[in-house]
């Protein structure tokens, strides 16, 4: 996850000690268990206090309720995805090996943290807004690198939306089945087969 979450919190609560931050960071990690394993409505502001090691009055220093932390821990984690993702592809050398790896390094990314899932899920249920803007959040970036591709002359003409939320489709699918379900197949290999698909199509040639 992020080093220090800082942009998690609200600007009023805001930590503006480096102790501080690392105890708002201990939450976050603390909440990212606490709900991976309990789900939301399970959860314990308690839990979460004693899994992180500080008192329960430090919680609502940094948060004023569950709810609160939950919204934090979702804006947190979506941030964590994109950056590995971001830094994975940062030297890749065109469009489709940014796709390959950057493939490869979200579903390696679950694996080390199963926990994303369910997180994300139950934000449907539990905040709405958070849930959408974790994925129009992608969206926008991977429409603007698929724009920037375009305009390269590395990828095809097409619309980017539209294919943005495609391939971001695939990759939460492919990541919940090699990533959580069952681990049978190694990263790379996973992204090879998928862009191959991407790529080359189903159209026997």
């Amino acid at each position: 996850m992020n080093d220090l979450g800082q942009a998690a919190v609200s600007a009023d609560k805001a930590p503006r000690t480096e102790r501080g931050r690392r105890t708002v960071r201990k939450l976050l990690e603390a909440a990212a268990q606490e709900f991976g394993e309990r789900g939301y409505h399970d959860a314990a502001i308690t839990g979460i206090t004693a899994r992180a090691g500080v008192a329960l009055g430090t919680f609502y220093t940094y948060f004023e309720s569950k709810e609160e932390l939950f919204r934090a821990l979702v804006r947190d984690m979506s941030d964590a995805v994109r950056a590995h993702v971001a830094e994975a592809v940062a030297g890749a050398p065109d469009r489709l090996a940014a796709e390959r790896i950057g493939l490869a390094a979200f579903i390696a990314f679950v694996r080390e943290h199963p926990e994303l899932y369910r997180i994300i899920e139950e934000a449907q249920f539990v905040a709405e807004d958070v849930y959408r803007q974790h994925y129009l959040t992608f969206v926008e970036g991977y429409g603007r690198n698929l724009a920037a591709a375009r305009s390269r002359g590395q990828i095809s003409e097409g619309p980017d939306e539209l294919r943005a939320w495609a391939l971001i489709g695939m990759s939460v699918f492919l990541g919940m089945r090699y990533g959580i379900w069952k681990r049978d197949m190694a990263p790379a290999d996973v992204a090879d087969l998928a862009i191959d698909l991407v790529s080359e199509g189903l159209r026997k040639r």
